[in-house]
């Protein structure tokens, strides 16, 4: 009889996630801010001397949702943050992988994404309203991000993101940073949202 492949992953802090079954009790913050900074979006296909990390970008959707939900509860505003937390254990894949891989992927983001909420107060699934204000957060961003990190023209960007509120991007300019940084803006508003819902 065949032995079953290793499904865990072993993190910086000592915890093994298993990829399968994921607990609540092996995740920590720190793991997921040290793996979203040094996970790049776009592939690394970005300008500048450091890449674009998924950390980074979590922390500009979670800007762009107070924008777009002036009022939102300190509680969706970190789920906002941890959008793509499961990217630490899984990576950052392109909308095109993600299509072809199919719904193996979808199945392995919701269970990680699931224990990641439920580890941080959140319920497991969040309401949709409140997703899909994120997920055009995260057009916001990706359009932001198209224009002036990753070389796409302002008319590209419209067609595969939309054209966003100019209100809401008003003032927003990237900036790259070491991923020592971006990690540690990540886990600070982190610990400022918890702080914010105890």
């Amino acid at each position: 009889m065949a032995k079953a492949p290793r499904a865990w992953q072993r993190m910086l802090s000592g915890r093994r996630l298993d990829l399968l079954d994921p607990t609540p009790m092996d995740i920590e913050i720190e793991d997921i801010a040290h793996g979203l900074a040094f996970v790049a979006r776009w592939n690394g296909q970005t300008k500048g001397d450091f890449a674009y990390s998924v950390a980074e970008h979590s922390v500009l959707v979670e800007a762009i949702f107070g924008r777009l939900v002036t009022d939102a509860p300190a509680k969706w505003r970190l789920a906002a943050l941890l959008h793509d937390a499961p990217e630490y254990v899984i990576g950052d894949m392109i909308s095109p992988v993600k299509a072809a891989i199919g719904a193996n992927y979808g199945a392995l983001d919701e269970r990680l994404t699931a224990a990641i909420h439920i580890r941080f107060g959140l319920p497991a699934q969040i309401p949709v309203t409140v997703k899909k204000k994120i997920k055009k957060a995260d057009r916001i961003s990706a359009w932001l991000e198209a224009t002036q990190l990753a070389g796409f023209s302002i008319a590209e960007s419209n067609k595969f993101f939309g054209k966003p509120d100019p209100a809401i991007i008003d003032g927003l300019v990237l900036h790259l940073r070491p991923p020592v940084e971006t990690r540690e803006a990540f886990t600070q508003r982190h610990k400022e949202l918890l702080d914010s819902i105890a």
